[in-house]
């Protein structure tokens, strides 16, 4: 699963609806991402060095100076860039099989890879 990172928002009604920021809601691995400037959060595995770059081309929404782009169904011309960090394992997940009154138990456990980025830019 992919855990995202905001910026601490200001204590303002106008914050809390997003009409203050600047956002994008891009696809990325069949999921939808609410993403900002400057935000960190983690994406599916990507063979990418840190430092390297992404750009997230299925821009749903585009979110400028308070006015809302609503892509028919993407935003054209959009387009999200950042910056990879590195690579991050999660927590570890356990799978355990079990067959009554057969004396078969198993217990396996595997920890995903994700990659972490920061959001470099919007553009619309």
């Amino acid at each position: 699963m992919a855990k995202a990172t905001t910026p601490a928002p200001a204590s303002s009604a106008a914050s809390m609806t997003g009409a203050a920021h600047n956002y994008a809601v891009v696809v990325d691995g069949g999921r939808q991402y609410r993403v900002m400037e400057g935000q960190e959060l983690e994406i599916d595995f990507r063979h990418l060095p840190a430092g390297s770059e992404v750009v997230f081309d299925d821009v749903l929404a585009v979110s400028k100076a308070g006015q809302l782009t609503i892509g028919k169904p993407k935003v054209k011309g959009a387009k999200v860039k950042a910056e990879v960090l590195g690579l991050v394992q999660g927590e570890k997940i356990y799978v355990q099989k079990f067959a009554r009154r057969k004396n078969y138990r198993r217990r396996t456990g595997h920890r995903s890879i994700s990659t972490k980025i920061r959001i470099a830019s919007i553009s619309a």
